[in-house]
């Protein structure tokens, strides 16, 4: 069953339930409206900041965008891309792609003209959504194409180049098109994050997208009541996968374009979210607020939120804990995944599982999991290796790059680059990138854990640690300390406290600045490194 089967059913099933709702806090900032104001306007109320959807209205729209595709001459498999922040357009237009047969090719919203020009051309995109913020990056490109590129404008005041979302739609049909697509179609494009360069073009097929609807539901106990409160990018797979668990169960789902502290408890207080999926950027943020007391829990309506998760990146254990200290009642699970595994899910914690805190998990629904040595040969119970994962969300392979494909894909097994162990109980434990390993004096050294431990103290709000060159050890690791907010640190306060470390452990530099993050939340090690490799730095000698 392709996933726009879900779609459909939703319409017929709830069609007047919401389906989607979109809140702008910085519209609202901007017109002075007070928060406590915004909790008296009721959800239905038409106000410029929160707009709605119900699912046949999503279900419409959907049919109108594949019927515009069609009406311009495109055919089962051509690549259609989406340039947008998230908006309530979004998804609508991402399930007309599929109804019509075609493939969608979400953009990351941070890509250069330079980038989006080379993602275009990779999935050989014959058409472009894009929204107001990418006019100027859209615009630089339009004289590289040596085809026309058919481009629709999705806000106000459409540029010259392109052609009006809204009109061209209006006077399409909203009746689905009768185009048949098949489990084994092929479905999405998505990028890689590009950190070794521009990225990989992951391929996926429609039997992927309907495994990680199925799994989300399965994972988190999704119910129809359940409301749940979307705010990472939704060109990433993380995102998408996640809300393909309302999909799943036709439950209502808010897109927040904000990531404040406030901005969060506001919105599941208002609309009464009950799963909330956080990156820790983020989750530190609450933490933060809550501790200053600039944010008090008995100013929302919180007692309806039943579980907070955490995916795209490690997550310090120290960091769950903390949180478990204001929200004991919450339940929380973590899900490891990546883009060539269809996003999220091929590893989870499970809710009920919280004395594993600090693990990713153990296999997702549907999926098997093992570690492997530079052989390719499995590793004993508690050893390093590489994880490696199958199931039914791996992807077709990277588009026209079979050499980048033969070298992760091999026998269905898809090799992550992710350095991972086993516990005697079965549950994984992520060690690190397999690239980020940093050899010091012949000693393996795995920066997660050593960021897991530097994040257990007080004074530090984030922190990520990197291999810098040395001329006697071969790399050395610094750590990067972004210190919370007010709080002064010295060099030696961090230097004792890593006593409690191995002494080849211990962090040879300390660095006090902020921790870049990207829109997902990972930490932007590539950059650290371009940063500070070659740079005088301040030396904080490792004692003991």
């Amino acid at each position: 069953m392709p996933i726009t089967d879900l779609l459909e059913r939703n319409s017929k099933l709830y069609g007047e339930e919401t389906a989607l709702v979109e809140i702008n806090p910085e519209i609202q900032e901007q017109q002075r409206v007070t928060w406590k104001e915004y909790e008296l306007i009721q959800p239905t109320s038409a106000v410029p900041y929160r707009r709605e959807i119900t699912w046949s209205v999503f279900d419409e729209k959907a049919n109108r965008v594949a019927n515009l595709l069609l009406s311009r001459g495109l055919k089962k498999g051509q690549k259609v891309a989406i340039l947008l922040m998230n908006c309530l357009e979004w998804l609508p237009i991402y399930f007309g792609i599929l109804k019509a047969g075609c493939i969608a090719v979400p953009l990351n919203f941070r890509y250069t003209s330079q980038e989006i020009d080379y993602c275009l051309k990779l999935s050989e995109a014959d058409v472009l959504f894009f929204g107001p913020e990418f006019i100027g990056r859209v615009e630089a490109i339009v004289p590289k194409f040596s085809h026309k590129l058919l481009m629709f404008f999705v806000g106000e005041s459409c540029p010259s180049f392109a052609e009006d979302y809204h009109r061209a739609t209006a006077n399409c049909s909203s009746v689905a098109p009768k185009v048949l697509i098949d489990d084994e179609d092929e479905s999405a494009i998505y990028y890689s994050s590009g950190t070794t360069g521009f990225p990989k073009a992951i391929l996926l097929k429609h039997a992927a997208l309907l495994q990680a609807a199925r799994m989300e539901a399965i994972h988190h106990a999704t119910t129809h009541e359940d409301v749940f409160l979307c705010i990472p990018p939704l060109y990433h797979t993380g995102a998408k996968m996640h809300w393909f668990g309302s999909l799943f169960t036709g439950g209502k789902a808010v897109l927040l374009k904000g990531n404040s502290p406030q901005a969060i408890f506001h919105a599941v207080s208002q609309e009464r979210c009950t799963i909330v999926w956080l990156l820790v950027p983020w989750c530190q943020d609450i933490l933060a607020a809550l501790d200053r007391g600039d944010l008090k829990l008995e100013d929302y309506q919180l007692s309806q939120w039943r579980l907070m998760h955490i995916g795209a990146q490690p997550v310090p254990p120290s960091l769950i804990k903390h949180w478990l200290s204001y929200f004991p009642h919450h339940k929380y699970d973590t899900n490891y995944g990546l883009s060539e595994s269809t996003g999220p899910g091929c590893v989870h914690l499970g809710m009920d599982n919280i004395h594993k805190v600090g693990a990713i998990g153990v296999p997702g629904y549907g999926w098997k999991c093992k570690i492997v040595d530079e052989n390719d040969q499995p590793v004993p119970q508690g050893e390093v290796g590489e994880l490696c994962v199958k199931g039914p969300g791996v992807m077709v392979g990277y588009y026209h790059d079979p050499q980048a494909t033969q070298a992760v894909l091999k026998d269905g097994w898809l090799h992550t680059g992710d350095m991972a162990k086993q516990d005697e109980d079965g549950f994984y434990f992520l060690v690190d990138r397999k690239k980020d390993v940093i050899i010091s004096g012949g000693e393996n050294l795995y920066p997660v854990q050593i960021e897991d431990f530097l994040s257990a103290y007080p004074k530090v709000h984030d922190v990520a640690v990197i291999g810098l060159p040395d001329k006697r050890l071969g790399e050395i690791a610094a750590a990067i300390i972004q210190l919370k907010e007010g709080m002064a640190c010295t060099e030696s306060e961090i230097n004792q406290f890593c006593m409690d470390l191995p002494r080849y452990k211990r962090p040879r530099k300390i660095i006090f600045a902020n921790v870049p993050r990207n829109p997902t939340g990972k930490i932007e090690k590539p950059k650290l490194r371009e940063q500070y490799c070659g740079v005088r730095l301040v030396e904080a000698q490792a004692k003991g």
